[in-house]
């Protein structure tokens, strides 16, 4: 059994156990995440087999006590020492944000995202609060907290950034009216209704972390700052992402198949 764990945020775990899962499935062997065991209750994988606390418990204290063999992948690059461990224990631990297998990934990204399917009552809750209109829907992941320091604060985007683009999206798409979806880690988010135009609707569901990310996969379009929760978004459907590299760069949209290769 292959143990994967990590201290990041929700879709950073996605993607990392994403990757391990690839290897596994490609190599015959069985593989749990020791994240989904306990936290973020929100998806199918979390109620599969060994997917628990007890099973959570057990390879996180056989780990601590010498009993399993942890491979690290934390250098950017290749680990031949870490991905040696993995080749050589058929019962690990795989820590690190720095595993990619990027074409196993894409060979298995269906299972992936039918691991990573949401919870009925979050579908459910999501399309009933979006509906049915004739609108071009766009997702929009305000990223800000600790993107005040991040990188010097380089993707850090005030309400009037985040309108302009908005503003520019929506006259390149001027056959239906635009509907934006908006959703983020602002505990202020409703102040961008004040500088949105307002002949553009502003729907802020205020949803949990799932519930968003639900949301933002279900728009037709999605736009953020660099993140991995506006591309794991846009992976489940294959809705076009654009990161915001620069708040005065025009928008290039792209896939999810190449985008998560180019992950900050």
């Amino acid at each position: 059994m292959i143990f994967v764990r990590d201290k990041g945020r929700m879709c950073n775990n996605i993607l990392q156990f994403g990757h391990v899962y690839a290897w596994a499935r490609e190599h015959n062997r069985s593989c749990m995440s020791m994240r989904f065991a306990y936290k973020y209750q929100y998806f199918h994988i979390c109620h599969t087999r060994w997917h628990n606390f007890l099973t959570y418990a057990m390879a996180k204290y056989a780990a601590k006590m010498g009993m399993l063999p942890v491979a690290g992948f934390h250098n950017v690059g290749d680990n031949p020492e870490a991905q040696q461990l993995l080749e050589n224990h058929h019962n690990i631990v795989v820590e690190g944000w720095e595993v990619r297998y990027y074409d196993l990934f894409l060979k298995y990204k269906q299972e992936i995202i039918n691991l990573f399917a949401f919870n009925p009552n979050i579908t459910n809750k999501v399309k009933s609060m979006m509906g049915k209109t004739d609108t071009t829907r766009l997702g929009l992941h305000i990223r800000r907290g600790d993107y005040k320091t991040w990188h010097g604060g380089r993707y850090w985007y005030s309400d009037t950034q985040y309108a302009e683009v908005v503003r520019r999206f929506a006259n390149s798409h001027s056959g239906k009216p635009v509907e934006v979806y908006v959703c983020g880690n602002d505990p202020n988010l409703d102040s961008i209704r004040s500088v949105v135009d307002p002949n553009i609707r502003v729907i802020i569901p205020h949803g949990n972390p799932a519930e968003d990310l639900c949301m933002l996969s279900e728009c037709d379009y999605i736009i953020g700052a660099p993140s991995t929760f506006s591309l794991v978004a846009s992976m489940y459907h294959n809705r076009p992402l654009a990161w915001i590299m620069s708040a005065d760069e025009e928008l290039k949209f792209d896939t999810f198949d190449n985008l998560f290769k180019r992950i900050i």
